[in-house]
């Protein structure tokens, strides 16, 4: 009963997000209540959904300051010396800016922290694809790969260190049969990138500008629409003088970040006020600022407190186990052989709907328990199950999914619609890559 009601609301979910017919903040919300009082859980429904809300409030508060921070910093004029260099060396090429893109996007995701990775790259990349009139889904969807193959695979990556601790793994042991793989993912996600580029050079004809200077448009059939895509920016808020010190504030933040002196959101919370002091002392351009970015971080954040809703109702009904279980069961001992295969290939629904704690703390052990019942190492399942992580990064469930289109300004059901087959691909060439290295087995 559990399996069928679970089944049932994750697939009216996407359905209903997917097609538009709700908003993301709604369908969180309204989905799972509706569910959980079909399965009588009626009583329970404020209990999970508090405890779904108090397990996403820090990362609410994370992107709350985030989104700020990185706000005034481009504000102040931080990223436009990258922008400049970037467009003197792609020479304008839509191709050159995707493959620009990608190797920005995956040596940034070596960090492991999807949320950094978003705030770097979009804040670097977004006005150059406006001023050319580039599709923004193209960068959301290079970086979304990109971090699911680097962040995915390394031992400090969420995924991987979740699965390590809860199967008690050795990370060397883990992680050394996967750089191959890890390698491959990186030239799949190049060459994907090379693809968008090339199709986006199509549509686009031959454009020319120069950042420095006003922007000169020579392709007839598509002046009008970049001339209402380039950004206007008030030479008020730029603080050029400030350049270096802004650069240390945001290389202090992340180096404090990375080496976990400070929890998350009060270290963005005090970068972002050491921000907005230095760049704005007049109250009034901070008030300025702080609005010019609210609605952003404002949906963004309800966005992240709805799917912790949808989160607890899954976790609190126990729907959860119940589709891990049946899962588990339904799988024919004949098919034992190809376990690792079938949790490379589960993995991309379950880390849809499920976050990353549910699925490595909660199913995966019980997939790597029935897994050793046909003699297969439980360091396979977990290699496997790390595989579906580019689909999981669609999901309206990862908070810094919802900050990467929340950044692009477009909504998760149009990222979702432009870069499934993609995701999916990758998954795949993922999977495939890892049977012929050896990290994991097929027979």
């Amino acid at each position: 009963m559990l399996t069928i009601l679970g089944v049932s609301m994750v697939t009216i979910f996407t359905y209903l997000i997917m097609t538009k017919k709700m908003s993301p903040i709604v369908a969180l919300t309204l989905i799972p209540i509706i569910f959980a009082i079909i399965g009588g859980f009626a009583s329970d429904i404020g209990p999970m959904m508090l405890e779904g809300i108090k397990l996403v409030a820090p990362s609410a508060a994370l992107l709350l300051f985030a989104i700020l921070f990185f706000g005034v910093m481009i504000d102040a004029g931080l990223f436009d010396p990258l922008i400049a260099k970037i467009l003197q060396i792609v020479k304008r090429d839509p191709v050159k800016i995707a493959m620009g893109t990608a190797i920005l996007s995956l040596m940034v995701a070596l960090d492991g922290d999807g949320t950094t990775t978003y705030m770097i790259v979009v804040s670097a990349m977004l006005p150059l694809y406006k001023r050319i009139g580039m599709n923004p889904l193209i960068m959301a969807t290079i970086a979304m790969l990109s971090l699911s193959v680097m962040s995915g695979m390394t031992p400090w990556g969420g995924p991987a260190t979740r699965v390590i601790a809860v199967l008690g793994l050795d990370a060397s042991e883990f992680f050394v049969p996967l750089i191959p793989t890890m390698i491959g993912g990186a030239l799949w996600v190049t060459f994907i990138a090379f693809l968008l580029g090339k199709k986006e050079r199509k549509r686009l004809g031959s454009i020319h500008f120069d950042y420095t200077e006003e922007e000169s448009i020579t392709h007839s059939e598509t002046a009008a629409t970049l001339e209402e895509n380039i950004i206007k920016e008030e030479s008020d808020i730029k603080r050029p003088k400030l350049l270096w010190v802004n650069l240390l504030i945001v290389l202090g933040i992340m180096t404090t970040l990375i080496l976990n002196l400070l929890p998350a959101p009060v270290l963005f919370l005090i970068g972002f006020i050491l921000a907005l002091l230095i760049n704005y002392p007049d109250l009034e351009k901070q008030k300025e600022r702080m609005l010019a970015h609210s609605g952003n971080a404002l949906i963004v954040v309800i966005l992240v407190f709805a799917a912790g809703v949808f989160a607890g109702i899954l976790s609190g009904t126990k729907m959860v186990d119940a589709m891990a279980n049946t899962l588990v069961s339904i799988i024919p001992e004949s098919l034992g052989a190809f376990f690792p295969l079938i949790v490379a290939f589960t993995s991309m629904p379950f880390t849809f709907v499920l976050s990353n704690d549910a699925y490595y703390f909660g199913v995966l052990p019980i997939l790597a328990e029935a897994a050793s019942a046909y003699g297969i190492d439980p360091i396979e399942i977990a290699r496997a199950s790390i595989l579906g992580q580019p689909v999981h990064l669609m999901s309206p469930l990862v908070a810094s999914t919802i900050l990467l289109v929340g950044m692009i300004g477009k909504d998760i059901g149009d990222h979702q619609r432009f870069a499934l087959k993609w995701a999916i691909l990758t998954s795949l060439i993922l999977t495939g890559l890892a049977i012929l290295t050896g990290a994991i087995s097929f027979m």
